[in-house]
């Protein structure tokens, strides 16, 4: 990903560039696919069986996900995002007319939709870390924090849209209807990537290894980078102490609380409004202005914000820090993603993706009986204390190792250029 030639003209700008919007429409409807199909799913393993035949369906989704993710970036590297992209969709669009059959046919089998779920959940794991490691090859590298804003305002919107829509399909035709119309979004993003001509994958900048294709040559690039382990902790600790609390955390501050679902609802929904103007700024801005000062400043209002949840005198107060954690969460969730991609060789992105998102997909979730445990030992706010500690300090080893601070992170390590604002926002 070089950056652009003295010269030659500026770059088109991400939000004018037909090939990363057609790759940012796959990945919003894609997006909703995944979660109309897990409403859907939900709603017929409730049918189907008991309350814990229920979570073994639900379990069977995530476990090949969390097992098959690093496996999934390697393929990604491998044989090329699109690729993989392109068969995932296919795969997942005949899944969702197999599970529509099954379910028409007759009442479906706990053991048949543990089946598809495993099935489901192992071709996401293959499209998570394509779909990430994708914009490197449509855009230059001072247009990634852009896309990343744009990335984050679609995952905002999806989120927001599915729920409703699952709803409204689930009550008119039932679960049938639900996977019709997953499979109708699963085609559409295909017919969106096949259209697709992604550019080479861009050489590495002068001094970056590349790595060998395979899991352990990724994992053994990913060790030997400094730059990158600084990038990776941060945001898994980030992860970490936003996830918990916000997942699970919430639920029982709000029952605590006496909010009801009503006012878990606002919360949420201010974080969620929040989160949107935040990616929203990025889309426009295209970089982050003083990063080295932003960034960590955003970690430590996500941190204050965290906090303030957990200890909020009442629910308008809470909804004051959601709003604010939302902010500071699309601000820095998009740049820190912004930061990997191009602190990457462009040859180990899909590997390096896979791992960013094994934190959060894999391991976070493990973590939720013991914020449950914590919970009823020392009350709920405890879970959004520790929260907030642990993305503090996430900000002190930002600030102590520099991944944030663009004259640190250029001299060596996986050089990241400071992306150069444009005059054409």
């Amino acid at each position: 990903m070089p950056a652009t030639p003295v010269g030659a003209p500026p770059p088109r700008p991400a939000h004018k560039d037909p090939r990363v919007l057609a790759w940012l429409g796959a990945y919003t409807v894609s997006l909703m696919g995944d979660q109309i199909w897990y409403i859907a799913l939900s709603w017929t393993a409730v049918r189907a069986g008991d309350a814990g035949e229920a979570g073994l369906v639900l379990a069977a989704g995530s476990l090949p996900r969390a097992l098959l993710m690093l496996p999934g970036g390697a393929i990604a590297d491998r044989y090329g995002p699109r690729r993989v992209l392109i068969g995932s969709d296919t795969v997942r669009c005949a899944v969702m007319i197999v599970a529509a059959f099954a379910v028409v046919s007759s009442s479906p089998a706990v053991w048949l939709l543990v089946v598809i779920a495993l099935v489901f959940g192992a071709v996401d794991a293959l499209f998570m870390p394509a779909v990430g490691a994708l914009p490197a090859r449509l855009t230059t590298r001072e247009q990634l924090v852009r896309v990343q804003g744009m990335r984050a305002l679609a995952q905002r919107v999806a989120t927001v849209a599915s729920a409703p829509v699952a709803g409204a399909v689930l009550a008119w035709g039932d679960a049938q209807l639900a996977f019709l119309v997953d499979a109708v979004l699963f085609a559409l993003s295909l017919a969106l990537l096949w259209r697709l001509r992604p550019g080479p994958a861009p050489e590495a900048e002068t001094g970056d290894d590349t790595p060998e294709l395979g899991l352990r040559a990724g994992l053994r690039y990913v060790a030997g980078h400094r730059l990158l382990r600084l990038l990776l902790v941060t945001t898994a600790l980030m992860e970490l102490g936003f996830a918990v609390p916000m997942n699970i955390g919430i639920v029982l501050l709000a029952d605590d609380a006496g909010w009801g679902p009503g006012g878990m609802g606002l919360v949420l929904g201010a974080w969620g409004l929040g989160a949107a103007a935040g990616a929203l700024a990025l889309a426009v801005l295209g970089h982050v202005p003083r990063r080295g000062f932003v960034l960590p400043a955003g970690m430590a209002a996500m941190a204050a914000s965290l906090i303030g949840i957990g200890y909020a005198p009442g629910l308008a107060a809470a909804i004051g820090c959601g709003a604010a954690l939302g902010v500071s969460t699309g601000i820095v969730g998009s740049s820190l993603n912004a930061l990997v991609q191009t602190a990457s060789a462009p040859s180990a992105l899909g590997r390096v993706t896979a791992l960013q998102l094994l934190f959060g997909v894999g391991l976070i979730p493990l973590l939720y009986p013991v914020a449950g445990v914590a919970a009823s030992a020392f009350g709920p706010a405890t879970v959004f204390a520790a929260g907030g500690t642990t993305v503090f300090v996430g900000v002190v080893v930002a600030c102590v190792s520099g991944p944030f601070d663009p004259v640190r992170t250029a001299s060596g390590h996986g050089r990241i250029p400071v992306p150069q604002q444009s005059s054409d926002t």
